[in-house]
């Protein structure tokens, strides 16, 4: 009698699960604490998205960044990120591949229903643990957004918000701009 193979000997579960997410057809996935969810927006968590980047997107043309929703990788956890913008020096996205969050400058997410408490706390704490400068949620929800930064070992040690929908929220530098929000919409 042969005893069953032991699979997980030697194996890097973290190493095997990204390498497998980065090669599904057709939906983008993204891993949170070792889940494979799939991220298919609807059109008015679209919309929320282009309120955000619109604003955005003449300053972060200054600085010599790019903005868009490409993987984020967070080594050493079983987390692989899809942000819904993350703002990043051009240089850097011309890789091809993933970053990491304290290579943003910026790191936007909007709640949807199925994903709010993820937004809310999962990833505020890894984004924080993972040097995110800036981290804004914007929470269709609550119908607020909050700004978090500086982040530490123990999350963001600065915090401006909630604000609802229709507050302006000052981005600090690099960006230096404020942030109308009246165009945002609650779920």
């Amino acid at each position: 009698m042969t005893s069953a193979p032991d699979y997980g000997q030697g194996l890097d579960s973290e190493r095997a699960l990204k390498f497998a997410v980065q090669r599904v057809r057709g939906d983008r996935v993204q891993i949170i604490e070792g889940i494979i969810e799939a991220v298919s927006p609807t059109w008015d968590h679209e919309r929320a998205v282009r309120v955000i980047r619109r604003q955005i997107d003449d300053r972060v043309d200054e600085l010599g960044c790019v903005e868009g929703s490409g993987n984020l990788d967070l080594p050493g956890s079983s987390n692989w990120y899809v942000p819904d913008i993350a703002v990043v020096p051009e240089e850097l996205a011309r890789g091809g591949g993933a970053l990491l969050p304290d290579q943003t400058l910026l790191v936007v997410e909007v709640t949807s229903e199925s994903n709010a408490e993820t937004d809310r706390v999962v990833q505020r704490r890894r984004y924080a643990e993972y040097r995110a400068p800036l981290y804004l949620l914007v929470d269709r929800i609550e119908g607020s957004v909050t700004l978090f930064s500086e982040p530490g070992g123990l999350g963001y040690t600065k915090v401006d918000g909630p604000h609802p929908f229709g507050t302006v929220l000052r981005l600090p530098a690099p960006f230096d701009l404020d942030l109308d929000t009246g165009g945002l919409t609650p779920l």
